[in-house]
């Protein structure tokens, strides 16, 4: 049966290899990672904190996540927009964040960004979805070393964000992306989360 492992009487839900034992990565992995998302503000959270994520690991970024979002009001881009020079300094010196001079700029440059692109499109959700056609890209991996760090559309989307101001946004940054909103399922075609999303 997929996706299902017995461990003495036990049912064990088996998962992508990369969602090992950590509590607050398995609880990422099987309520977020690769579900098709369509919020704004959730998809501007995602693009600020995969490009913090550049050099890092995940975990390390998802352990932030909570500090984030109260330093970067909610990830609201109206307001992150507008940050002046002095709440970059408050922004270096608050620990709970990835402590970055140039990923903190490139986040306020990509709220910028952001509202240009919801302005022309009507919403960012409506604009980003081009790339995967308006719906997922369900991918049939047997192994995580099967999956690619990037693809032809993370190239086309990071051509085109880069082109619109955005920062920190690479094909291998916009492909961990995809994978993270939904765009493509990369769940390995073993793991209980690849059906359900």
């Amino acid at each position: 049966m997929r996706s299902m492992q017995k461990k003495s009487n036990q049912v064990v839900k088996t998962r992508c290899r990369w969602a090992g034992s950590d509590p607050l990565y398995i609880h990422y992995h099987d309520t977020e990672w690769g579900a098709a998302l369509h919020d704004d503000r959730k998809l501007f959270e995602f693009l600020i904190l995969e490009g913090a994520q550049a050099g890092l690991s995940w975990i390390t970024v998802l352990k932030k996540r909570e500090n984030y979002r109260t330093a970067f009001d909610d990830f609201d881009p109206g307001k992150i927009a507008v940050y002046d020079s002095d709440k970059i300094e408050n922004l270096l010196s608050d620990s709970g964040i990835v402590r970055n001079r140039r990923k903190i700029e490139s986040a306020i440059g990509n709220a910028r960004a952001f509202l240009s692109v919801q302005n022309a499109f009507g919403s960012f959700d409506a604009y980003i979805w081009r790339f995967t056609g308006g719906k997922p890209i369900k991918n049939i991996w047997k192994t995580h070393e099967e999956i690619p760090s990037q693809t032809e559309e993370s190239v086309a989307m990071s051509r085109d964000l880069k082109k619109r101001g955005f920062h920190f946004a690479g094909p291998t940054i916009c492909y961990a992306f995809m994978q993270a909103v939904g765009m493509v399922n990369d769940h390995t075609t073993d793991c209980f989360r690849y059906d359900e999303v």
